[in-house]
């Protein structure tokens, strides 16, 4: 049996997954992450760490497992909050939570506990295979809670550690295996937000560290401005709510950063308004895959929409011709690549394309 280190959050799913390695006689630790920032909690609202950490004791208490909780907001600041805030003042649109597993879950906490453990185990939806030595990443039978978007930024090191008891069951069916094992937080709603944030709203986040910048929001059909906006850095490309603007719906069509200008459209979506080329950069491959022009499939963000797709490398780059449209395409954001259900791995969004296709 395996020794292996446990990531717990409160949330059923970790929990199931800790009870699944212990029944299968693994020897077990857990840890809590302890990510939350107290400057921002006293300027923004609670965070739910201490409710977290009593459901985690009630998890543990009764299996004898022991539990640990990690300080780690110093490197969760410096590997991703202080990332995601420079991207947001260039403009382009971060994910946290996916440099959250890649920087801190599989990174500064992997690099802490090195090889006392022989995996760490969490609560992702989401399964691994072997094939000729190589640890690949496969999606799961559960389209809209797979997770494997949110671990292609992880490397062929930080993958061969992970594993995911949870991958081969749906939802219901781990609602179900907590409710027959009478965990005490079998009913507990999933979280929405960012890890690192709580209950506090990413918008107030933001602007409690970069303030706001009024602009105009500019009918891009028209040329006509139609309003003021809080900051660029507010929006993101298919943005449609928070707006506050009447006669709608608007849809962010485009943004100048440079002169803080935001572009709207009540055409947004029309299906004559082709939005289907993209150029990826910061490629990251799980297996050391260096693909050729050739077909694929690629996510452009978390959830079971996934597009049919040509890719084209250029250099370091990549371009990316979709079969169909999409008008969510924002630079910052992931493409992550996939082929017969197997994740390849990823690459960030540029902004210089964007630009050409948006405005």
């Amino acid at each position: 049996m395996a020794r292996m280190a446990v990531l717990l959050s409160g949330g059923v799913d970790s929990s199931v997954a800790l009870h699944l390695m212990h029944r299968q006689g693994h020897e077990l630790e857990a840890f809590y992450l302890k990510v939350w920032l107290e400057d921002e909690l006293e300027y923004l609202g609670q965070c739910p760490w201490e409710e977290d950490l009593e459901y985690i004791e009630k998890i543990c208490r009764p299996l004898g497992i022991p539990l640990h909780v990690v300080p780690i907001q110093q490197d969760y600041w410096q590997r991703v909050i202080a990332h995601s805030l420079e991207e947001i003042r260039a403009g382009r649109t971060p994910n946290p939570d996916m440099l959250c597993n890649s920087r801190i879950k599989f990174g500064a906490f992997l690099d802490q506990i090195d090889s006392a453990f022989d995996k760490v185990v969490t609560g992702h939806y989401a399964a691994t295979i072997q094939k000729d030595g190589i640890t690949f990443l496969k999606r799961v039978a559960d389209p809209i809670k797979d997770q494997t978007y949110f671990l292609a930024h992880l490397t062929q090191e930080q993958l061969s550690r992970a594993h995911f008891p949870i991958g081969a069951y749906v939802k219901s069916e781990i609602r179900q295996m907590a409710q027959d094992w009478q965990l005490p937080n079998q009913d507990r709603p999933d979280s929405q937000g960012l890890c690192f944030l709580g209950k506090i709203r990413f918008r107030d986040f933001v602007r409690h560290h970069m303030g706001e910048k009024p602009g105009p929001y500019i009918n891009l059909d028209t040329g006509e401005t139609v309003g003021e906006h809080q900051g660029y850095w507010f929006y993101t490309i298919g943005q449609r709510h928070g707006l506050g603007l009447s006669h709608g719906p608007w849809f962010v069509a485009g943004r100048d950063i440079a002169q803080n200008i935001i572009y709207i459209s009540n055409t947004y979506y029309d299906p004559g308004k082709e939005r289907r080329e993209l150029w990826v950069g910061r490629l990251n491959w799980l297996s050391g895959y260096h693909p050729q022009k050739e077909s694929m499939q690629v996510k452009l963000r978390h959830g079971p929409k996934i597009h049919d797709c040509e890719i084209e490398p250029q250099g370091d780059r990549l371009f990316v011709r979709l079969r169909a449209n999409d008008q969510g395409i924002a630079a910052g954001q992931y493409a992550v690549f996939y082929q017969e259900g197997i994740c390849l791995g990823c690459g960030m969004i540029l902004e210089d394309q964007i630009k050409d296709l948006t405005v």
